[in-house]
């Protein structure tokens, strides 16, 4: 029941029997992550794993406006949210806020129109694109695992926001627009970096998330000298967008990345083909596998209906539920064309990301098929996901991050007993195979997805509820945060010498 407690309302989960015989004595970690931190999964189950053993754990997170700057989580570790405008990486930022100011007047008395101000610092635009760890790993309506995430400054290679210029707009304004789009990650990278340093208490231990989280990680440990660890749980340079970035800052990134890597004590990843991949292009031992699992979990019987007492459905609707962010290629299209082939069923969307107004647009010609629902805590979400009749994950395989991906709703839905609908493609199609939790399919043919679907929603009783203890058995046995956070603690007491 203390256990329950700490990991928020509605949760049953454990800390691991190793952990409680290992007697660790205090220690401070801090996890740095370029993200919000309201619903990491992956952030939430780590901290809440290492406060519950009673060590000192601070989230360095991002600022964002409604949020405290600082917040103290019911597992008991401390957030702290800290700005990162790319303006505040600039030198001399005060002089360039006040020529920004200055040069918006003069446009606004030349034009004869209204004066904008600038945006204060920390706001984020209402179109900015997902952070870089909401790839597929960003875990909980996130994710992503991978979320999953409130702002992150323009990325080079995010898809067309508001603001950007249009098609038509000169070569010149284009080329400029590029620039403004690469420099801010570096700019903010280097903004978030100086605040947490004002800010973030001393550790024995860092834990940077992502690409944009490792650099800042490294800056603090080289204050403390301590010790830190890469928590890689994306291929970025292979993932969405970043996919298909040309040209030199891509190479800049790249070998950003795996200078990051080889200064960090130890590079955490979430699979074996990820881990193979980073090993060979990094040249690092290959990577501590930490799987991004779920907390062991009793789901009730019979199944919570949170999600059709949210939505107002009818008792024999059946639910498939997508969960996670609400970005191109995770197969969300090709869901909402699919749903119209599965009779008696509504597609739940559980999540947020840059494309919710568009799938607003698209649920509300749907007839009722499509519903949406906004993201929620990592606390709570499984219970919603237990709420489902099947959970479904067509990620398209356009990257060989997607190829490879095993995403954290994958053992959401197993730690929830839930039967999958999950795309044939080498990361995830294995874990589903071996376990029987679900089905696979090509991902790119709505055709394909539909069948599937209805093959488990039409399945015999006998059948489903096979599917739901092979789930569930799988879970509690293998794919558990429980035995994964064991090897994540086994390897922080070895980077600093004194058991966690």
């Amino acid at each position: 029941q203390q256990d329950a407690r700490r990991h928020g309302a509605g949760s049953r989960v454990s800390v691991p029997a190793g952990a409680v015989a290992g007697l660790p004595r205090p220690q401070r970690l801090t996890l740095v992550l370029p993200s919000t931190a309201e619903f990491d999964s992956r952030t939430y189950r780590i901290a809440s794993a290492v406060a519950a053993r009673g060590h000192t754990v601070t989230v360095i997170a991002r600022r964002k406006p409604g949020l405290p700057a600082e917040e103290r989580h019911p597992a008991g570790y401390l957030v702290l949210r800290v700005p990162y405008a790319a303006i505040d990486g600039l030198p001399l930022p005060r002089l360039v806020r006040a020529t920004r100011v200055a040069v918006r007047r003069l446009h606004a008395w030349r034009t004869r129109t209204a004066y904008r101000p600038p945006p204060l610092p920390g706001a984020i635009p209402a179109a900015a694109p997902p952070s870089p760890i909401t790839g597929a790993q960003a875990g909980g309506p996130a994710q992503a695992g991978g979320p999953a995430q409130a702002g992150g400054p323009p990325q080079a290679g995010s898809p067309p926001q508001a603001g950007s210029p249009a098609p038509t707009a000169s070569a010149a304004r284009r080329l400029a627009s590029a620039v403004i789009r690469n420099l801010a990650i570096p700019l903010a990278i280097r903004a978030q970096g100086r605040f947490a340093l004002e800010v973030a208490p001393p550790a024995d231990l860092y834990h940077g998330m992502a690409y944009m989280g490792i650099p800042i990680a490294l800056r603090l440990a080289r204050r403390d000298r301590a010790r830190v660890v890469y928590d890689a749980r994306d291929i970025y340079l292979d993932a969405a967008n970043l996919a298909r970035m040309r040209g030199p800052m891509r190479g800049l990134l790249r070998r950003a990345e795996r200078r990051w890597a080889r200064q960090a004590d130890r590079v955490v990843t979430v699979n074996q083909p990820y881990a193979e991949v980073m090993a060979r292009r990094w040249d690092v031992p290959l990577p501590l596998i930490v799987m991004n699992c779920s907390y062991r979990f009793s789901p009730p019987e019979p199944p919570p209906r949170r999600i059709h007492a949210a939505l107002e459905l009818e008792p024999a609707t059946r639910v498939v539920l997508y969960q996670g962010g609400f970005s191109r290629d995770r197969g969300i299209e090709q869901l909402i064309e699919a749903i119209d082939a599965v009779p008696g069923a509504v597609l739940v969307l559980l999540g947020y990301g840059y494309l919710e107004d568009e799938l607003r647009d698209r649920a509300a010609a749907s007839a009722g098929r499509v519903r949406i629902l906004p993201a929620v805590p990592p606390t709570e979400l499984l219970d919603w996901v237990a709420s489902a009749d099947v959970v479904a994950m067509p990620i398209q395989p356009t990257t060989l991050n997607h190829r490879l991906t095993t995403p954290n709703k994958l053992f959401e839905a197993m730690a929830a007993g839930v039967p999958v609908v999950a795309s044939d493609l080498p990361g995830m199609a294995p874990t589903v195979r071996e376990t029987g939790c679900g089905l696979v399919c090509d991902p790119t043919d709505p055709e394909a997805v539909a069948a599937a679907i209805r093959a488990i929603l039409d399945a015999s009783p006998e059948d489903r509820a096979a599917y739901r203890a092979r789930a569930l058995g799988a879970a509690h046995v293998t794919y558990n945060w429980e035995s994964q956070v064991s090897l994540l603690l086994d390897e922080y007491g070895r980077l600093t010498g004194v058991p966690w």
